[in-house]
């Protein structure tokens, strides 16, 4: 039973059986008083953390676009157009930032370059992004659009993408300025028709439109844990200036799109369209085409590099499996190799994995999920024994694909 005639020393509200009072030695506390005391504990730990890291090192991309490319070859397999494309670009970026920090005069305004990446799913474009991020060494998010809503609707805020990159950066704001964010499913939030809506299309054509603020460069007020808008709550002004945005897409069907600009179809050619390459139709692209697909003009506007992502043919798919830093044959040898167990493929294996990975049309992901189900029971069973040779043969392959895989 409560006692009678007990207060809270902060807020001076009675105990009763809504209110729980903690006594000290000569007060009392009561539990909304504490849960207020942490939400006050937490945003001056986020302003301590911001003040102390808004000063950084100068930063400085030594990098050539030959550099970067180099790099990028040695976790990403093929795909030589878009990561000449993205080297650039990067390059280029960072060379911006270099001049508006060190510059004596305004003679010339440099705009920044987003980039936009086209290809169907497994052909690396997260990877890519991924990869730039750590040669780099700079804050590096991904976003997934598809989770994004207009303001003031159930979902999430555009605005939360900021939240992660601060997160990335340790809540250093000058760190984050400098960041790089990938928002993957891009395609997701294109509308449905070529044609401005006359209602509200708070997943689509609302997103679009939340995203322009960001993508242009302007000052955002971001909750610092994320989440939704609340008057009451603290925010960290980010500066999006200087953020780069890679957007990526499957952007399933565009090829008719594209088709249909250059005047000839996905199933044959007419009198005009002699030079096109109607097996990869995505080398055409064009911001025309994403318009057409459900972008809205201003945000193809704010993507002014476009590049596509060819599919993954049996060779692509081949040297993936083996030559990367990140093979996938090379990461399960090492992890048996931990247990003293050397793993070995046989050739026809490899390939038999290959055709079944082309089969499944997931591209890179597709070989992910063969390998997993051939090496789940290999590694369950897997026991430690010194100079232990495990050969991976056709038959086993073959058996295990057959199971899941039909």
């Amino acid at each position: 039973m409560a006692k009678k005639g007990r207060y809270c020393s902060f807020c001076g509200k009675q105990e009763s059986q809504d209110l729980i009072l903690i006594e000290g030695l000569d007060a009392c506390i009561c539990t909304n008083c504490i849960e207020k005391a942490g939400e006050i504990l937490q945003h001056i730990k986020i302003e301590e953390l911001t003040r102390q890291n808004q000063q950084v090192a100068e930063f400085h991309l030594d990098k050539k676009p030959k550099d970067i490319k180099a790099f990028l070859d040695q976790y990403v397999i093929g795909q030589e157009e878009a990561k000449k494309v993205l080297s650039v670009a990067v390059y280029n970026h960072y060379k911006r930032i270099d001049y508006y920090t060190t510059r004596t005069d305004d003679d010339v305004e440099i705009d920044k370059s987003n980039i936009i990446l086209i290809g169907e799913t497994g052909t690396g474009k997260t990877l890519l992004a991924k990869t730039i991020a750590q040669l780099i060494d700079v804050p590096f998010c991904i976003a997934d659009a598809t989770v994004f809503t207009q303001a003031g609707y159930v979902g999430e805020d555009v605005e939360s993408i900021l939240s992660r990159l601060l997160q990335a950066a340790d809540y250093n704001v000058a760190k984050a300025e400098r960041g790089i964010v990938f928002i993957d499913e891009i395609d997701k939030v294109a509308r449905a028709v070529d044609n401005p809506s006359i209602t509200r299309d708070v997943s689509g054509e609302g997103v679009q439109q939340a995203l322009l603020k960001l993508l242009e460069g302007s000052i955002v007020n971001v909750p610092p844990e994320g989440g939704r808008k609340h008057p009451e709550q603290k925010f960290i002004q980010v500066d999006t200036r200087n953020i780069l945005f890679i957007a990526g897409g499957a952007f399933d069907g565009i090829e008719r799109k594209i088709a249909n600009r250059l005047n000839t179809s996905i199933i044959g050619y007419k009198k005009e369209s002699k030079k096109i390459n109607k097996d990869n139709l995505l080398e055409h692209v064009s911001a025309q085409d994403l318009k057409t697909f459900g972008l809205i003009p201003e945000l193809c506007g704010r993507f002014p590099v476009i590049t596509h992502l060819n599919p993954l043919d049996k060779d692509a798919l081949k040297r993936i499996l083996l030559q990367p830093k990140n093979a996938l044959l090379k990461q399960y040898t090492k992890l048996l190799e931990l247990d003293k167990v050397n793993l070995k493929f046989e050739d026809n294996a490899i390939d038999y994995i290959v055709e079944k990975a082309v089969e499944l049309k997931l591209g890179a992901r597709g070989l992910r999920a063969i390998i997993e189900k051939i090496m789940t029971d290999i590694m369950f069973d897997a026991k430690p024994a010194k100079n232990k040779t495990l050969s991976i043969t056709l038959d086993y392959v073959t058996k295990k694909c057959e199971q899941v895989f039909v």
